[in-house]
């Protein structure tokens, strides 16, 4: 089974001069989802991983250069998710490679990231439109003393089960590190439910105890989903992490209950 410690993360690697595929670095999702109690089997979220790539190159087929930005969606319920580093190496693979059309670029692309993730992945070329913020009521101007960094802490969550609400709650405050580097992931997160009204200061420090926390970024999303289901039982729930860009990549995880349907359209915040 591949790991974390397997990938070229933190180490020092040449930089692809040729297309290589290989250089994709699947990591099973199964592992982190147990760590939860996620069966694996029987997923209570449905969603998908949606990576914005803003470094991609090719040429054509007479040797100019093309440029473009693609999303990628990786599906929640592929085996692996594409470990960031081996990402952005195999995109540099491209920069010399040569394609009859910006289609086959794409193709290729899509065929090599399926084969990796263990699942029909989702390319498209174009750059998607800017958002100011997240959607809802931020929580970031709550007058609150916050005195715990990590671990996770789901005690703070708690929901008022006399009052039902429909409503949508958003931080920028949420960070996270990289549990094989220690690098910083920066994020705004947004939290939309239906169920008992969630205690907005508890929501908080719950947030921001993933501070120190160590866990790739789909694991820290999941997580979050099934911390909030567990303690506040909503009647449905929808969690989306917008992380800041690293390498010409950023992640945007998504994990929301059955039967709701994935955002309508593709955006990146002002921080992307």
């Amino acid at each position: 089974m591949n790991t974390p410690q397997d990938s070229s993360l933190g180490r020092e690697v040449a930089y692809p001069s040729h297309y290589d595929p290989a250089l994709l670095f699947p990591i099973p999702r199964r592992a982190a989802r147990e760590e939860i109690g996620v069966d694996e089997a029987h997923l209570p979220f449905v969603g998908h991983d949606r990576w914005q790539a803003y470094e991609l190159s090719w040429l054509d087929r007479r040797g100019k250069p093309r440029v473009a930005v693609a999303t990628v969606s990786v599906p929640c319920t592929s085996p692996n998710l594409i470990e960031s580093k081996s990402f952005k190496l195999y995109l540099n693979s491209l920069n010399s490679t040569r394609f009859d059309d910006d289609e086959q670029a794409r193709q290729r692309i899509a065929g090599d990231l399926s084969a990796c993730a263990g699942a029909v992945v989702n390319v498209v070329f174009g750059v998607p439109p800017l958002v100011d913020g997240a959607e809802g009521e931020s929580l970031d101007e709550l007058d609150v003393a916050i005195e715990r960094y990590g671990p996770p802490a789901p005690e703070y969550l708690s929901a008022n089960a006399g009052q039902v609400v429909t409503e949508t709650l958003s931080s920028a405050l949420l960070k996270s590190n990289c549990p094989v580097t220690g690098q910083p992931d920066w994020a705004s997160v947004s939290v939309r439910y239906r169920g008992p009204r969630i205690d907005r200061e508890g929501l908080l420090r719950y947030l921001v105890s993933y501070r120190e926390h160590a866990e790739f970024h789909e694991q820290c999303v999941e997580r979050i989903f099934n911390e909030i289901t567990q303690r506040c039982q909503p009647e449905w729930l929808e969690v989306e992490a917008r992380y800041t860009r690293r390498g010409g990549l950023d992640i945007n995880p998504w994990r929301a209950s059955a039967g709701i349907e994935a955002p309508a359209r593709t955006v990146r915040e002002i921080r992307q």
